[in-house]
């Protein structure tokens, strides 16, 4: 091994430990950047996370072009697939379609805002989680069972999402009882509206017309007469998506109670069973 094969071999090996190690601390910079000064700033992190997401791809790529530049042979190489570049450019193409369509996405992600780190996103689907990381191919969600859902950022930006979090937060909440036919509507709609007034979690989010008409901070509303039953629906504003869902939880266990104890009954299926050995009794001929 002679000694320009030897600095080549440190050559390269320099530069990748050096891309590496300037890798690690940008990222670590980027990292504590955004968890400590985003919020004083009052700037976006999902713009840093991308950055920072982007910083590694920059700086391997740099150094490969670098490595390639430096040796002789690698840079004849070079010189030779740029003259094939034509056919290379097809095969590229069409092996990184997937690639570059994620990257674009990721990039219309960061200039549109459809939806930010930290925000809770719903999918038609039924998925729902929070936003905890949007990289140069995918997104990463955090679910309500603490597992992380990711996406590729082409499939994600040509879905249909609810964002819980963008321009307001303000979430309400239909809550839905029933009450049977012999059960007093007036005062079950009072049992409902008492306790979710009591809630901590309840938010007042009347006008200041409606307060000055005295108008009640929870409207409920008589929505269908089923065949077995009367079909309340009340109507509740909480702050934010977890909020609200814990207060919807919290109120059917308390209005529930407060009905056993009130006697405003909630109606369920009866069934009448007949055995088939009676109605061969019953039409026995009496002796």
């Amino acid at each position: 091994m002679n000694k320009d094969t030897i600095n080549y071999i440190l050559l390269v090996a320099i530069t990748l430990v050096v891309a590496i190690i300037l890798s690690l601390v940008l990222r670590k910079l980027l990292s504590v950047f955004i968890t400590k000064y985003a919020k004083k700033l009052k700037t976006d992190p999902t713009n840093f996370s991308f950055i920072k997401n982007s910083v590694g791809f920059l700086i391997y790529t740099s150094a490969i072009i670098f490595i390639f530049y430096k040796i002789p042979y690698l840079k004849s190489i070079g010189t030779a697939l740029f003259a094939g570049a034509g056919i290379i450019a097809i095969v590229v193409g069409f092996a990184s379609q997937k690639a570059f369509s994620n990257i674009i996405s990721g990039i219309f992600i960061l200039i549109f805002k459809p939806f930010r780190i930290s925000d809770i996103i719903e999918f038609k689907d039924g998925q729902k989680g929070v936003v905890e990381e949007i990289t140069l191919r995918h997104t990463l969600i955090k679910d309500y069972e603490n597992r992380r859902i990711i996406i590729p950022n082409s499939v994600i930006s040509e879905e249909t999402i609810i964002n819980s979090n963008i321009q307001d937060e303000r979430i309400r909440k239909h809550v839905e009882f029933s009450i049977s036919y012999d059960s007093n509507i007036d005062h079950a709609i009072h049992i409902i509206r008492d306790e979710a007034q009591k809630h901590p979690l309840l938010i007042d989010n009347r006008s200041k017309e409606e307060i000055a008409k005295n108008e009640p901070c929870v409207i409920i509303r008589v929505i269908s007469l089923s065949d077995f039953s009367v079909d309340l629906k009340a109507y509740i504003w909480s702050n934010g998506n977890d909020n609200a869902f814990i207060l919807k939880c919290d109120l059917l266990k308390s209005i529930k109670q407060r009905f056993d104890k009130e006697g405003i009954e909630i109606p369920f299926p009866y069934r009448t069973i007949v055995y088939k050995k009676d109605l061969e009794n019953d039409n026995q001929p009496a002796k």
